[in-house]
C-alpha cells in the first residue's frame, strides 16, 4: 500500500480480492460440510476484522479516509469482539445477525472500490481518467466510507440490542 511503484496498488487490490474470496469460501465450505469449530467461529470474524481494519488504517495513513471514521469502525469491531470473547469465557454465546455479515460485505466492497481507484490511478490509463476525476470531484471515497462508518455503528448498536439479555446475564 505504501510503495510508490506504479503497480503496487494494483497488487494490493489483487491480494485483497484473493484474501476476501478465500475467507468467504472458507466459511462457506465449513458450514456446507459441517466443519464449523469453536476456533473457527472465533478466528473467522477476527480475520475479517484484521483484513478490514488494516485496509482502513492504511487508507487513513495515506490521507484517503478520515481517522475518525477509522476510529469508529475499529472501536465497534474491537468492542464487539472483546465482549464476545469475555462472554465466551463464561459460557455465554452472542448471536450474530445477518446485518453484521452485510456490514462486513459492505466494508469489503468499499475497500475494493478504493483499492481499484488507487490501482487505476497508478496505471494512468487515459480512457479511465474521466472516471477517476469523477470519483475525486464528487468525493465518492469520503461518502462511501462515511456510509460504511454509519452502517458499522448502526450494526454495533443493533448487535448490543439483539443480545441485551445475554449481556445482562454476563454482567450480573
Amino acid at each position: 500500500m505504501f510503495s510508490e511503484h506504479p503497480l503496487a496498488k494494483t497488487w494490493a487490490l489483487i491480494i485483497f480480492i484473493i484474501a476476501s474470496i478465500t475467507d468467504a469460501y472458507d466459511g462457506y465450505f465449513a458450514r456446507k460440510y459441517d466443519q464449523v469449530t469453536p476456533q473457527g467461529m472465533f478466528l473467522d470474524p477476527l480475520a475479517d476484522k484484521i483484513l478490514v481494519s488494516s485496509a482502513f488504517i492504511s487508507f487513513a495513513i495515506i490521507g484517503l479516509v478520515e481517522y475518525w471514521m477509522v476510529a469508529l469502525i475499529l472501536f465497534r469491531d474491537l468492542f464487539v469482539t472483546g465482549l464476545r470473547m469475555m462472554m465466551g469465557h463464561k459460557g455465554l454465546k452472542m448471536i450474530t445477525s445477518n446485518i453484521a455479515k452485510a456490514k462486513t460485505a459492505t466494508q469489503i466492497t468499499i475497500i475494493g472500490f478504493i483499492l481499484a481507484y488507487l490501482g487505476l490511478k497508478g496505471l494512468k490509463i487515459g480512457l479511465l481518467m474521466p472516471i477517476l476525476d469523477f470519483v475525486k470531484q464528487y468525493q465518492l471515497i469520503y461518502y462511501l466510507t462515511f456510509a460504511a462508518t454509519l452502517f458499522t455503528v448502526y450494526t454495533g448498536i443493533t448487535y448490543l440490542f439483539d443480545n441485551r439479555q445475554v449481556i445482562r446475564k454476563f454482567f450480573s
